[in-house]
């Protein structure tokens, strides 16, 4: 493996498990935002997901290793449980793809999130304004592509995820609840919103604002 592709690797480790952490410190907000609206797996299925991966990607090595987003997005399309396991993984992998080789590249990474919020809405039908990780996940891809500005980007999605709030659910569990999903953002988005802070923090060495209350900046 060349420099280049450890350093890639490395970042791409980082992004990984500061998703992972970050998913720890949140979990206790993301299970109560679900139980709201929907199941109350969500913070389980996430943690879950990201323990296993920063496990896999700590073990793997050689020039034939998978990339840690692509671990990360594997374990999310296979072995993730929920509406959003899936939804995610695409997310993931897509941007596994288009970063490879220089994940600390804006352009790229505006490429991949396009690519998986594309694939996410393919698959799981939903539009801006239908309360779901589209509302983070459109604004956030929309600043990145404009501005190649990361924190930017993570602050649209985490505005996105905020406003879920105030909707009501089109898509999933939370659609039979009506005005009673309201109040409360929808889990799923503040999920995509908790990953966009991840990169943008790793990438730019730099802390946002974070998208939830929860000991994230400390």
């Amino acid at each position: 493996m060349s420099a280049n592709g450890s350093a890639a690797t490395e970042l791409e480790r980082a992004v990984v498990t500061g998703f992972a952490d970050a998913v720890e410190k949140a979990y206790d907000v993301l299970t109560r935002l679900d139980q709201h609206s929907g199941d109350g797996d969500f913070g389980d299925n996430l943690r879950g997901g990201v323990r296993i991966a920063v496990e896999r990607t700590s073990t793997a090595a050689g020039p034939d290793a998978e990339s840690p987003l692509t671990v990360l997005g594997s374990v999310f399309l296979d072995e993730v449980g929920g509406t959003s396991g899936p939804l995610l993984g695409l997310l993931f992998t897509e941007a596994a793809v288009a970063v490879a080789d220089d994940p600390g590249s804006a352009g790229r990474w505006a490429t991949g999130l396009a690519a998986g919020l594309a694939a996410v809405t393919r698959v799981g039908e939903a539009q801006v304004g239908d309360r779901t990780m589209v509302d983070a996940l459109a604004p956030a891809v929309e600043t990145l592509t404009r501005t190649e500005d990361f924190v930017a980007a993570a602050d649209a999605a985490a505005d996105g995820a905020r406003r879920t709030a105030d909707l009501r659910a089109r898509m999933g569990r939370a659609s039979y609840l009506g005005e009673r999903a309201k109040g409360e953002p929808d889990p799923g988005a503040m999920g995509a919103a908790l990953f966009l802070w991840v990169v943008a923090r790793v990438v730019t060495g730099s802390t946002p604002t974070p998208p939830l209350d929860c000991g994230l900046d400390q």
